[in-house]
């Protein structure tokens, strides 16, 4: 993820940081500077433009932890959800279209964003928009590809990949043929779009 990138890990803030990622919710970090949550062990990353994160947010409801930084959106979705990101949008006939959605798997590392109650950091650098829940398990509060006429997750109350990777490539879209329509100084054009 193109996150600012928090203190150094010799500083005490970035040395509780990597305590509370690392105790309170058993994730795995790099070692070194920057603080950096490691993927494709307890989760992968599913990573948008914020505006269309905004949107498909909005029509998904609970999807498990979101963190953003800048113009850009990470939700967190299954370890191994990376891999099946480009069988998924070739599925849904996605594939060839530049919708800027990607995603971070195993080997991957991402800025870790500010624990809740402490200082964001930098402007700019990635802060929870969804925060994880300490002491408790996040596979099952995250996206997974599950069987066909499933509803979600184990707990039924999060969408399942597909459904999360199909809104998210609508509102990329949709995000970005209303960017390419207001033109490159910002002004709208005449030129319609495809489908909204």
């Amino acid at each position: 993820m193109a996150l600012t990138v928090p203190p150094p890990r010799s500083s005490p803030e970035a040395e509780d940081w990597t305590r509370w990622y690392e105790r309170e919710l058993g994730w795995a970090t790099a070692d070194g500077a920057p603080v950096r949550l490691l993927t494709g062990l307890r989760f992968d990353v599913l990573e948008l433009p914020a505006d269309a994160g905004h949107a498909a947010l909005r029509r998904l409801g609970p999807t498990g932890p979101v963190v953003v930084a800048g113009q850009r959106m990470g939700m967190l979705v299954a370890a191994g959800s990376a891999d099946e990101l480009p069988g998924l949008l070739d599925w849904l006939e996605w594939s060839g279209i530049a919708l800027g959605l990607t995603a971070v798997g195993a080997g991957g590392r991402i800025a870790a964003p500010a624990p809740p109650g402490s200082a964001a950091g930098a402007p700019g650098a990635a802060l929870w928009l969804r925060p994880p829940e300490p002491r408790q398990e996040i596979e099952p509060a995250l996206p997974a590809l599950v069987g066909f006429g499933s509803i979600g997750n184990k707990n039924g109350n999060v969408p399942d990949l597909a459904r999360l990777v199909d809104v998210a490539a609508t509102e990329c879209h949709r995000a970005r043929l209303t960017r390419a329509r207001a033109g490159p100084a910002g002004w709208a054009t005449a030129q319609p779009l495809a489908f909204s």
